[in-house]
């Protein structure tokens, strides 16, 4: 007999690599994963896993049965959220988003759910491969990164500008490139492409390249950046959005520039269909909220899809 409790283990521990973190995952044991496993291959009379000690390979029926697997509970979700009523205030909300944009808004996000009760959140921190990955196999709804990856069907729509700000220990008395060197960098997976930006803009005459900058260290956290410059480590570059949502504030300040620099939000969704009304009313909620605080100079160019 066909089960769908088989099939989502299969497509669990086709995910994770890991008979362990399988049963982990899905609160089983792992005698129970590799049951639900020899039970699909005897459903489909093929082996789905060519086993080789602790590790497998996936065999050709196997990749068939995960791409039939992903296709079908993203069927099921969509057709299950179809049957909600397109309330603004009511439903669920499957969202994914880059860290710079999630520290923020995700907290805004929460108290949002408490002004409504019959909102219930779903929400992903994650890459904007990954979310592309997760929109077009229907595990979420919308996502929200600064990057577009194209794809035939997806949209993207401009959604906000965030400004990029330099941020420096709060005693720095620096007000030169030069000074800023002497504190060094504190870089991050895109603390490269934004401080270059950042600096060409108000520094033309005087910067060149980012090698030229001492680097005093590197964290893939996003959120923990702030930590090393409040300790006086070094200086950094983010989102505006990243600072306010720290609780460094008081030991750090943004360094004030002539030249302001932005960073496109884009909304990612499938390209068939529109937004329900519970997403419509909490994006717009928040734009309005965010460019109350901080107005975009000039609006960015639109990408196309």
């Amino acid at each position: 007999m066909f089960s769908t409790t088989y099939l989502k283990t299969f497509l669990t521990l086709v995910e994770t690599g890991s008979f362990t973190q399988t049963a982990r995952k899905l609160e089983m044991t792992q005698p129970g994963v590799s049951q639900h496993i020899r039970k699909l291959e005897s459903y489909f009379s093929l082996p789905l896993l060519d086993r080789r000690g602790k590790r497998f390979e996936l065999t050709e029926a196997g990749r068939q049965v995960y791409d039939y697997g992903v296709r079908l509970f993203a069927e099921h979700d969509q057709f299950c959220h179809a049957l909600e009523q397109d309330t603004p205030n009511r439903g669920e909300l499957r969202i994914a988003s880059n860290a710079s944009f999630g520290l923020l808004f995700y907290p805004y996000l929460l108290g949002y759910q408490q002004k409504h009760s019959g909102i219930k959140v779903n929400y992903l921190f994650s890459a904007a491969n990954e979310i592309t990955r997760d929109l077009l196999a229907g595990r979420f709804d919308v996502g929200i990164c600064n990057e577009v990856i194209k794809h035939p069907d997806l949209r993207y729509t401009p959604y906000l500008e965030e400004p990029l700000i330099l941020v420096v220990p709060a005693d720095f008395q620096g007000t030169h490139l030069q000074d800023l060197a002497g504190l060094g960098l504190i870089n991050h997976p895109e603390g490269g492409q934004q401080a270059s930006r950042i600096l060409k803009a108000n520094f033309p005459d005087e910067f060149r390249t980012l090698s030229t900058l001492p680097q005093r260290g590197y964290i893939n956290q996003l959120h923990l950046v702030l930590d090393g410059v409040a300790r006086g480590l070094g200086f950094a570059v983010l989102p505006r959005s990243v600072w306010e949502a720290s609780p460094w504030q008081q030991q750090t300040r943004e360094w004030q520039l002539a030249q302001p620099v932005w960073e496109s939000i884009y909304l990612m969704s499938r390209a068939s269909g529109d937004f329900p009304a519970r997403y419509r009313d909490l994006f717009d909620e928040y734009r309005s909220w965010r460019q109350g605080l901080v107005a975009p100079i000039h609006p960015a160019n639109t990408p196309a899809n």
